[in-house]
C-alpha cells in the first residue's frame, strides 16, 4: 500500500467487523474480499481520513489503480467516492483511467457509479468524445463497458442524447447477459421520467425485440 494510503488502510482494519463481513462477500456472490464496514460507517472513516491527509490529486493513477488492486472491496468504494468529489475537475486525458477502472474488479457496485457519476460529467465536459468512445464501447467484447454505454446517460434528463441511447440499446438486443437486459431497462425507466410518452412508444414499437426484463424495468414507474 502506498504511503498516503497506509493510514487508511489501519483505519480499516482497526474497524473491520468479521461477522458483517462474511455476509458482504456472501451477498457480492464471494468475488470480493471485505472487512466488513458497511457503508455509513466507512464513509465516516473516509472523512476522518480525508480531514487528516487531504484529498489526492485528480485522477492521480497511483493513488487509484493502487485502491483498486487492493483485495477488500472497501477500497475500491473509497476510490469511487473520491472520484465522484472529483469528477468535475476530469480532464481529457483521464478517460483512460476512467476505461481501465470499469474492466478491473468489474461489479455493478463499482462499475454503475464510474458510469452515471464519472463518465456521465465526463461526456458533458468533453461532448465531442461521448459519440465515439461510447460507440466503441457498445460493441466492446468486455460487457460492462457495454452496460457503461447504456447507462452513462442517466442523469442526463433533458440533456439525453436519445439517438445515442436507443443506438447502443439496439446493438445490445438480443444479450443473454443479466446486466445488460437490466440495463437497457434501467435506462429507459429512468429517460421516462423526462419523456414518458417516448419511452411507452418505443417499448410498444420494440418490445417483440426487447428482452423481458427490460420491458418489464422500463414500464416499471409508468
Amino acid at each position: 500500500m502506498i504511503a498516503y494510503l497506509k493510514p487508511f488502510q489501519e483505519l480499516l482494519e482497526a474497524n473491520a467487523q468479521a461477522e458483517n463481513a462474511v455476509a458482504m462477500k456472501a451477498y457480492m456472490k464471494n468475488r470480493f474480499e471485505f472487512y466488513g464496514i458497511k457503508s455509513p460507517e466507512r464513509r465516516e472513516l473516509e472523512k476522518q481520513f480525508l480531514s487528516e491527509f487531504g484529498m489526492p490529486k485528480p485522477f492521480d493513477k497511483k493513488v487509484f489503480r493502487e485502491l483498486w488492486k487492493a483485495n477488500q472491496r472497501e477500497f475500491q468504494h473509497f476510490g469511487l467516492d473520491i472520484l465522484r468529489k472529483q469528477a468535475k475537475q476530469a480532464s481529457e486525458k483521464d478517460l483512460a483511467l476512467i476505461e481501465e477502472l470499469i474492466i478491473t474488479k468489474s461489479w455493478w457496485d463499482t462499475v454503475d457509479g464510474l458510469a452515471s457519476w464519472i463518465c456521465g460529467p465526463y461526456f458533458l465536459k468533453f461532448p465531442e468524445r461521448m459519440k465515439p468512445v461510447t460507440d466503441a464501447w457498445t460493441v466492446s467484447e468486455n460487457m460492462w463497458l457495454r452496460r457503461t454505454s447504456i447507462i452513462f446517460q442517466l442523469g442526463y434528463k433533458q440533456k439525453t442524447d436519445v439517438e445515442i441511447l436507443t443506438d447502443h440499446i439496439e446493438k445490445n438486443l438480443g444479450s443473454k447477459e443479466f446486466f445488460i437486459n437490466k440495463a437497457i431497462g434501467w435506462a429507459l425507466r429512468e429517460y421516462a421520467k423526462t419523456d414518458s410518452k417516448f419511452v411507452r412508444d418505443y417499448v410498444e414499437r420494440m418490445k417483440e425485440k426487447l428482452h423481458p426484463l427490460s420491458v418489464r424495468e422500463a414500464l416499471k414507474n409508468l
